[in-house]
């Protein structure tokens, strides 16, 4: 394995060879994760409104541009509601534990009841630890996480940087990972995984 012992602010190389770190992200100053819902539902619904235009011909294209434009409207207020009910419910606080390896890099959502300090006394022990049961450990935090995405550093076709947003955007064809760093980590993360990308 080809892993530095680096140290940063909050990245640490546990002794199975894995870098782990905790990004506790504001649900209200940073609008990432909304502007990705709206991405997805306004994707949706301008694929169905273009499919619609082409079948019915083009002779209805402003009343369906009146109706495209009501949806849209619609769909961004509802976005934003339930982002903001989704916030409110989490505490105005998202909470992601992020693996990391030669190989690839798992973003693993934790449940609302966890708190970074929590798992990053989590992640001290795990790089404490010389025994050889961290898969295990591994697996049972992945079970007890809400929801997870990996993404195998040899299919990734795009890394991206948004510093300001703390946001590394790691895209494969059918899978778009969405990777956070602090200011003090961001440049390790981000280099590690362009020079890990082979295919980037």
């Amino acid at each position: 394995m080809e892993t530095t012992d680096y140290r940063g602010s909050d990245v640490r190389l546990c002794t199975d060879g894995k870098y782990r770190w905790v990004y506790e992200m504001g649900m209200f100053t940073n609008p990432t994760i909304f502007w990705t819902v709206l991405k997805v539902l306004g994707g949706v619904w301008i694929a169905i409104w273009i499919v619609e235009v082409l079948v019915r011909g083009f002779e209805d294209f402003l009343p369906s541009l009146k109706v495209f434009a009501i949806v849209m409207a619609v769909i961004v207020v509802i976005s934003f509601l339930g982002y903001l009910v989704v916030a409110i419910m989490y505490g105005g606080k998202y909470v992601v534990l992020f693996e990391m390896d030669e190989k690839e890099v798992c973003h693993i959502q934790m449940p609302r009841q966890y708190k970074k300090a929590q798992v990053m006394g989590w992640i001290t022990a795990m790089a404490g630890l010389s025994s050889g049961s961290l898969s295990t450990v591994g697996a049972g935090m992945l079970a007890a996480s809400k929801s997870s995405s990996t993404s195998v550093l040899a299919n990734v076709r795009k890394v991206k940087a948004y510093r300001r947003r703390h946001l590394i955007k790691v895209n494969q064809l059918l899978n778009k990972n969405q990777v956070y760093a602090s200011d003090a980590d961001f440049d390790f993360v981000y280099n590690f995984l362009k020079s890990h990308c082979p295919n980037a």
